[in-house]
């Protein structure tokens, strides 16, 4: 890419002054996420704490509460804050399109970038959890425990994906690859994974995220990320859940936490032996897709095809981290969002 004359300022004779713009502009998004930060906590509260002082009849249905709780988010926070960041001005990517078998391949490594991040999460997590003398609370299985199918194929593979592609693809790449492809990629996939406010998610979202902005960068195709997401969520929200009531999991975890009586484990077995087979198979089937995506993910890497290219701003080596994420706003927005982390460690 030619480096423009903005760039030699930058980077020569105007570095001082150059890089102070470059911080200003990251620091104003990184507030504006504060703002919508806030403005996503509020729209959340509100009609949490209405629903505890007027306690409705259907108060006690968790997928009611659920649905009270999110979709405030995605209809009123999120959406404030795309408002807020259309006053920052955005580069059109040049759209293109992908294939079906490019598509199936971006999927297969889409898998492997999320189940291994997701390996190394929980290895992260279970190791805190022994040296704390206490396990870390998996959220998202806390939250998805209660609800119907329905309810989490709604929250989880319908608005999630959308809502959360716009805000950290879309708007947040559009409005900071004009300082590289790189510098855009790292920090959608970082704000992504911190927005998420626990540990054990922030390591594959952050992973996921970074991945899915590659593929938005180099195709400037939202629909592309968004479905990705959506299959993403639809294996790991739904899929899974739905195997691990089949299997009623909590019986088996009370049956080995009371000693592994043989006679009982032996009628648990037997009377959930075709869900345990479902599960094997889908076992099976992701620990095959995780496989395939780590050799096309090295195949890749060996042959130099994951390419970044430089911005229309490009700011110099040793200067990046300090300028992208070294600034008022940003340093607010992971503070707030580690701080919710380390809560969520010790809760």
């Amino acid at each position: 890419m030619e480096v423009t004359r903005e760039s030699v300022i930058i980077d020569n004779e105007g570095r001082g002054e150059g890089l102070k713009m470059s911080r200003k502009h990251f620091s104003k998004v990184g507030w504006m996420y504060v703002a919508g930060t806030i403005l996503i906590y509020i729209v959340q509260l509100v009609p949490l704490v209405l629903v505890e002082v007027l306690q409705p009849s259907w108060a006690s249905n968790s997928n009611a509460t659920m649905l009270v709780s999110m979709l405030p988010m995605y209809l009123i926070g999120m959406p404030a804050l795309m408002l807020l960041l259309k006053q920052i001005p955005a580069e059109h990517l040049e759209q293109r399109k992908m294939k079906t078998g490019q598509f199936v391949v971006a999927a297969i490594m889409c898998f492997a970038v999320m189940y291994v991040s997701n390996i190394i999460g929980t290895i992260i997590t279970t190791t805190i959890g022994a040296v704390k003398g206490s396990e870390v609370q998996n959220q998202i299985l806390n939250i998805t425990a209660d609800l119907n199918v329905l309810t989490i194929f709604f929250i989880m593979v319908i608005c999630a994906p959308i809502m959360e592609e716009l805000i950290f693809r879309k708007f947040l790449v559009d409005r900071t690859v004009r300082y590289g492809q790189g510098v855009a990629v790292v920090l959608s996939g970082l704000m992504f994974g911190l927005f998420h406010g626990n540990l054990n998610q922030f390591v594959y979202a952050f992973a996921l995220g970074v991945f899915l902005a590659y593929l938005y960068v180099k195709t400037g195709n939202l629909k592309i990320t968004i479905a990705l997401h959506m299959i993403i969520n639809f294996f790991g929200g739904v899929v899974s859940t739905q195997l691990i009531e089949l299997i009623n999991l909590d019986e088996y975890y009370s049956l080995v936490a009371e000693g592994m009586d043989m006679d009982a484990m032996m009628n648990y077995f037997m009377e959930h032996l075709a869900g345990w087979a479902v599960y094997f198979i889908y076992v099976l089937f992701i620990l095959g897709v995780m496989i395939a995506g780590i050799v096309l993910l090295i195949v890749n890497l060996v042959k130099k095809r994951f390419t970044l290219n430089s911005g229309e701003i490009v700011i110099p080596k040793g200067k990046r981290f300090s300028t992208v994420i070294l600034n008022a706003g940003m340093i607010v927005y992971c503070i707030i969002w580690i701080a919710m982390i380390i809560a969520q460690l010790f809760a």
